[in-house]
């Protein structure tokens, strides 16, 4: 796990409880004690200082001693500062380098797949569709513009209903007709 998720996940797990919510709610307000937590919250103090401790991980509360008492603040600048960073597209999407996103098309793929390359049948529900018409379109190469005839020549491929095949992907935006119908080209930048 990179130095960014863990960051992220500490920051999630600081708050995924309510009543480090509600630390965070009061400590909004003003600082306070532990002791004024617990009565606050109806906690026992140790329960409560666990809560400061997780959310002092996180970077979200800060202590100072005040006499005999150590008093909470919520660091506010900390909070909109690691808020706008953790939360930038970029960092976001790094959370999810590692993961494989041709996973689901591999998979319906090989759900609706013969040993032979051929279509079962051609899915109905809309998000397995995409995923075989992404897979049928790669039959056809950028740039090239192809007449009926040999659109459906190559779609027979993959199944007998060249119709709907045909159809749906320039429906679904992977193929572009044109010359009154009889001319098709792959589209490109279409995921």
């Amino acid at each position: 796990m990179t130095d960014q998720n863990v960051e992220l996940v500490t920051f999630f797990k600081a708050l995924a409880d309510s009543s480090r919510l509600k630390i965070v709610g009061l400590l909004a307000q003003r600082p306070y004690a532990v002791e004024q937590l617990a009565a606050m919250l109806d906690l026992r103090p140790s329960t409560v200082s666990h809560h400061l401790s997780r959310l002092t991980e996180a970077g979200l509360v800060s202590a100072r001693a005040e006499s005999y008492y150590s008093v909470y603040q919520l660091e506010e600048k900390a909070l909109e500062e690691k808020t706008r960073r953790l939360f930038s597209h970029e960092d976001l999407t790094a959370a999810a380098a590692n993961v494989d996103t041709n996973a689901f098309d591999r998979k319906v793929i090989a759900d609706y797949s013969l040993l032979n390359g051929r279509l079962k049948t051609i899915p109905a529900q809309r998000k397995k569709l995409e995923a075989i018409l992404r897979h049928v379109a790669e039959a056809f190469e950028s740039g090239v513009r192809y007449s009926e005839k040999q659109v459906n020549e190559i779609l027979a491929r993959f199944h007998e209903d060249t119709a709907t095949l045909r159809r749906e992907l320039v429906g679904y935006g992977f193929m572009e007709r044109g010359g009154g119908g009889g001319e098709y080209w792959r589209k490109e930048n279409r995921n």
